[in-house]
Parts: C-alpha cells; sequence; structure tokens
C-alpha cells in the first residue's frame, strides 16, 4: 500500500496506552514529547514518562506508553523543522 493511501488512526486507552497506524517517520522524541509525521500530517505527544514500546516504519505501526497529556495536529509540518533563526523569529 501507497503512503499516501495509508489510513491513520488513533487509540488511546486510558490516557497510557496509545495505538497509532498511518506513522512514515518519527520526528524528535524524548520523556516529554513524541513527534511523528503521519500520512495526515504531523503529530505531537506530550506528556510524561513516554516511550515508544513498538514501532513498525514498514507497516506504519507505533505503540507508545506513558501518561498522556495532549495530541496536536500541527498544520503544513510534514517534517519539516524550521532551523534555530525560524524558531527565534516566530
Amino acid at each position: 500500500m501507497d503512503l499516501a493511501e495509508r489510513q491513520h488512526d488513533v487509540v488511546l486507552k486510558g490516557r497510557k496506552d496509545l495505538s497509532l497506524t498511518g506513522v512514515e517517520k518519527v520526528d524528535t522524541f524524548d520523556e516529554h514529547e513524541v513527534v511523528v509525521i503521519t500520512s495526515l500530517g504531523s503529530l505531537s505527544i506530550q506528556g510524561q514518562a513516554l516511550h515508544i514500546r513498538h514501532l513498525d516504519l514498514e507497516k506504519g505501526d507505533m505503540h507508545l506508553d506513558g501518561q498522556v497529556e495532549s495530541l496536536a495536529y500541527r498544520e503544513g509540518q510534514r517534517g519539516k523543522r524550521k532551523g534555530l533563526l525560524g524558531r527565534i523569529t516566530r
């Protein structure tokens, strides 16, 4: 299946167990934020003690655990990070 045709789903169980489909790549991650590029755009996951438990980019699947506090899509940011100057002048 072509990446453009890949379905994107988000399933959050009890704010501690997150499953995603349609994941194309992991842009950044640490214990407080994970940013993934999905077939529908960039998704920021924020929380505490976040841990990527499973990642299969061929299938587009990812499972994450920890305390999930927010999920937010970032429009127009499909893997294109701003440089230092762009972040300073926002």
